[in-house]
This record gives C-alpha cells, sequence and structure tokens, in this order.
C-alpha cells in the first residue's frame, strides 16, 4: 500500500488547479451565485459541465476511446479533492450518468448503445436519473416490484420508484423492473433505459429537510419501454446493478469527507473551549484515519480493480464521525449553528455552512445502505460472522 501520491499525480493535480483558478464560476466562490427554481440551478450545473467538458475535466475516469482521459482511481481523488479545495461546483445533477449508467453501459451495453447514450452524457447534453428504489425496496433493493411485462418489441412498465434525484429534470432513467415475477427475488429483474419522456410517467418532487427539491418519486402507468433499451440480458438485471454500484466504491464519498474535515478544522480554529477542545482533536484524529483508509482503498483498486469492502467500513465510520462533528459544532458556535445565514464567527469559516451540511448529513446513516446493512457486511464479510438469521412469524 502506497499512500503517496506520485510525481505524475501531483502533475494532473497542478494542472487541475491552474485550470480551476481560470475557470471557477464567476460569483461562486463568495457564495453570490444563486438559484430561486430547480430549473436555474439545472441550467447552470449543465453550463458548468459543459465548460468542464470544454477543459477535459468531464468523465475524468472514463476511458480516452469513450471522451475520457483514462484517470486512475488516484487521479480520480486527486480531481475531489482539488474540486473541495476550491470550492467549485461539482456535477451532482448529472452524477447517475457519469457514475453509474455510462460506465454500465461501457461494460454492459452493445456498441449501439455505447455510441447513442455516451458522448451525450459527457457533453452534459442528457441527464439521467436513477430508478432503482421503491416505497418498500431501500435497503432490500432485491424487493423491488415495479412490473414490467413483454409487450412485442415493448416492456409495459407499471409501478413506482422513490428517491430519484433530479427525475424532474433528467432526459432519461437507469430503471430497475421485475421481468420474472416467479423467479427469485434477485433472478426475475431486467436493467433497462427509460426515456423519461415516455407517456405514463409521473413525476412528483420531493422536498428535503433543508429545502432542497432535488429529489423525486416516480409513478409508472404502463409505460411502454423497448426491449432494445435492456442493458445486458433479460433477468440479468440484479448482476449489472451490481456492476453499477462498483464504479462508485473507492472514491464514493470522498467529496462529503473533504467537506467535513474543512469544517472540523475551523472549528478548531474558532473554538475557545479546552474539553471541546479535546473532542474535536479526537474527531479530527479519526477524520485523518479515514482518509488514509480512503487512499488504502483506492490503492487496492490500483491494484486488484477493485477496492474491496473497505468502503462499508469507511461509509458507516464516517457517517457517525460526520454526526459527531457536528454535534461539536452546535457546541462551538452556540445560537448561531442555528443559522443558516453566513454570520461573523471568527477565522474563514461560513457559519452557514454549519448549519447546511448539518441538516443535508443527517441522510449519511440511511442513503447508499444504512448503518444496520453496513455492519452485517462488516461482520459477514470481514469478520467472518453467521449471516443475520431470517425472523418469520409463527
Amino acid at each position: 500500500m502506497d499512500l503517496s501520491f506520485t510525481t505524475a499525480e501531483e502533475s494532473f493535480r497542478s494542472e487541475l488547479r491552474a485550470w480551476l483558478d481560470g475557470h471557477l464560476p464567476r460569483g461562486w466562490v463568495d457564495g453570490a451565485v444563486e438559484h430561486d427554481t430547480l430549473a436555474g440551478e439545472v441550467a447552470f450545473l449543465v453550463d458548468w459541465q459543459k465548460q468542464l467538458h470544454a477543459g477535459g475535466w468531464v468523465g475524468v475516469h472514463w476511458p480516452r476511446e469513450y471522451g475520457g482521459r483514462e484517470a486512475s482511481a488516484t487521479e480520480q481523488l486527486v480531481f475531489l479533492e482539488e474540486l473541495t479545495r476550491a470550492g467549485a461546483p461539482d456535477v451532482g445533477m448529472n452524477f447517475v450518468g457519469l457514475l453509474h449508467a455510462g460506465p454500465t453501459i461501457m461494460t454492459e451495453g452493445t456498441p449501439e448503445q455505447k455510441a447513442r447514450y455516451l458522448p451525450a452524457i459527457l457533453r452534459g447534453e442528457e441527464i439521467w436519473c436513477q430508478g432503482f428504489s421503491e416505497p418498500n425496496a431501500g435497503s432490500d433493493l432485491a424487493s423491488l416490484r415495479t412490473r414490467a411485462v413483454r409487450d412485442g418489441d415493448d416492456y409495459v412498465v407499471s409501478g413506482q420508484k422513490m428517491w430519484s434525484s433530479y427525475a424532474h429534470g433528467a432526459d432519461y432513467c437507469e430503471m430497475l423492473v421485475r421481468t420474472d415475477p416467479d423467479a427469485p427475488k434477485h433472478k426475475g429483474i431486467t436493467w433497462v433505459v427509460m426515456p423519461m419522456d415516455s407517456p405514463g410517467i409521473d413525476v412528483r418532487p420531493l422536498v428535503n429537510i433543508f429545502g432542497s427539491g432535488e429529489f423525486a418519486e416516480m409513478f409508472l402507468d404502463e409505460v411502454r419501454i423497448p426491449v432494445a433499451n435492456t442493458v445486458g440480458a433479460e433477468n440479468d438485471g440484479w448482476r449489472v446493478a451490481m456492476v453499477t454500484f462498483s464504479f462508485e466504491r473507492g472514491t464514493a464519498f470522498v467529496h462529503e469527507m473533504l467537506v467535513i474535515m474543512h469544517i472540523a478544522r475551523q472549528l478548531i480554529e474558532v473554538n475557545d473551549d479546552l474539553a471541546t477542545g479535546r473532542e474535536l482533536g479526537r474527531v479530527a484524529a479519526h477524520l485523518d484515519a479515514l482518509w488514509a483508509l480512503t487512499k488504502r482503498n483506492v490503492s487496492q483498486a490500483a491494484r486488484t480493480g477493485a477496492p474491496g469492502i473497505g468502503g462499508s467500513v469507511l461509509k458507516l465510520h464516517l457517517s457517525e464521525v460526520t454526526q459527531r462533528v457536528f454535534d461539536l459544532g452546535r457546541r462551538v458556535l452556540g445560537r448561531v449553528a442555528l443559522s443558516r445565514d453566513d454570520l461573523d464567527v471568527g477565522g474563514d469559516l461560513r457559519s452557514g455552512l454549519v448549519m447546511t451540511e448539518r441538516l443535508r448529513h443527517m441522510s449519511m446513516t440511511i442513503a447508499a445502505g444504512t448503518s444496520q446493512v453496513q455492519r452485517n457486511i462488516v461482520a459477514e464479510r470481514i469478520l467472518g460472522l453467521p449471516k443475520e438469521p431470517v425472523w418469520t412469524s409463527s
């Protein structure tokens, strides 16, 4: 394991830092860029992705044949680190296309699917959302019930999807549907591409705890999806979905970690209480250890092609350390920590950032696999403990 950066990786960092210094959107860093509507936010982020694409900084981890830079996992880590350092906007609105759907189509798609979808994803011309989770199929995703019935050259799809980020601004959806209801629950699933302008789709925005509306739920009423839009084989969608999830492992949650590390450092600077300072020091040590674990995971991915299950350890501990950081933030800032406005607290800390990120990160113990699920993974796959028993009513 090598936790240091090579000369080539530092050169990659310098090139990116120079580009960001000259291309950050005007008014972004000082908070002057605001959006009154989701449409305004979408337009801003699409324009930012197009600027990144023109500079060669979109899909840096994609193969060159598809328009990427073929960056290593470590260079992808550097990329995320520098975006956070510069305070640059990310391309979160199209994260499904860039991190999930695009790489999955590269691996599992037909030549025609690759030619049709990949260039438009990279250029920011087509936005993707995800149709995986359902009201009763979140952590237990294989329990999904959205049904697809074959009718000639189409699937006729009915059901409901939840937590579809930017579904109300998306052009396409990567969708998991049940094509064989009689098969074991992990078997009768198919991965399909659904055009979001198809008749029968009802998208309803969901406002989250801090007033943002990027989430949505989708109701599907006999939506016709061409069978040709199947990625992989029919009824092999669970395996394809595991391919989808694998692409974000290794550098998953890096942005969140870097934001939390920044906030923790700023809290240490403005804190004047000795006991709180000791607790902040312990939290900072945990974050340093998690940063080293991230580098280890990335180093392992570079050697073996897969980061392994260290991502579950990282996600579990980071989500809980994050809650501790914001508990200490309330103690350090007092009543100021209850405001989303940026008030003077000394140093370079934006007090509004503490409140906004505190609300946003409340979901971390649930999103992308609950803490209970992560503990089961660690127990079974690292510690070798027996699987959790399945309890049924007698």
